[in-house]
């Protein structure tokens, strides 16, 4: 199978991963979460070229995001099929953007961050059900100040399947935290996205060599309907 980065590695770069063993599956286990990373309107903007849509969307991944909000949406379908949790997180600030670290590191309209506002919504192809979790956080890993591990040890789950953006930032810092606690852990490539390529692949290839598996939505399909899981929020 292939996968985004590999157009991007050079000969030596394949030899080194070759002779180091990267890239093994961890493999998931038998009570998975799903979790739906920073799909919110300020990260996601509008149905169009990135560069076409910057200006009202400076954070937003355009086309290639809403691509990944699809795929996302039909592969929550099959999760709630089998019954999965879904958690959703929110990258939002308090009253105040004194804390936002990334806010330090762009050139934005920092008002559009604070929580209440619209675009820090959810978008709707992908709103929250009754039924599903939603974690809000002020920092890139959903781990870091939130009670994201409490919920995950009450619910009982030991795997995590990993969508949304941006790949190189929340997802990555999300995924790595989780194979911190021993979670087993899942990106799944063509669910997730990011403003700049390079990053995109990076963040995927990382994650790959050395925290967890990075899986397709078709084998996560597989994966799903393989499973004995009935249990639904109630």
């Amino acid at each position: 199978m292939s996968h985004v980065w590999e157009s991007a590695l050079t000969d030596v770069d394949k030899i080194v991963i070759e002779k180091g063993g990267y890239g093994k599956r961890r493999g998931l286990g038998k009570k998975p979460v799903f979790m739906i990373i920073d799909a919110q309107y300020n990260y996601i903007g509008a149905d169009e070229p990135i560069e076409d849509q910057l200006e009202q969307w400076p954070s937003g991944g355009g086309s290639s995001a809403w691509a990944g909000i699809r795929k996302i949406k039909e592969l929550k379908e099959q999760v709630q099929n089998v019954g999965i949790p879904v958690i959703y997180t929110r990258n939002v600030q308090k009253k105040t953007i004194a804390f936002d670290s990334f806010g330090l590191k762009a050139a934005r309209d920092n008002s559009k961050y604070i929580d209440g506002r619209p675009e820090t919504q959810i978008v709707e192809e992908l709103k929250p059900e009754s039924q599903d979790i939603v974690v809000d956080k002020s920092y890139a890993s959903a781990f870091f100040g939130t009670p994201l591990i409490s919920y995950l040890i009450k619910l009982g789950v030991d795997s995590i399947i990993i969508v949304g953006g941006s790949t190189s930032g929340c997802v990555r810092a999300t995924a790595v935290d989780a194979v911190t606690h021993n979670f087993n852990v899942a990106v799944i490539e063509d669910c997730v996205y990011d403003r700049i390529q390079l990053s995109h692949q990076a963040g995927l290839l990382d994650l790959w060599m050395k925290y967890c598996d990075v899986m397709k939505a078709d084998e996560v399909v597989t994966y799903l309907q393989n499973l004995q899981y009935k249990e639904v929020i109630k």
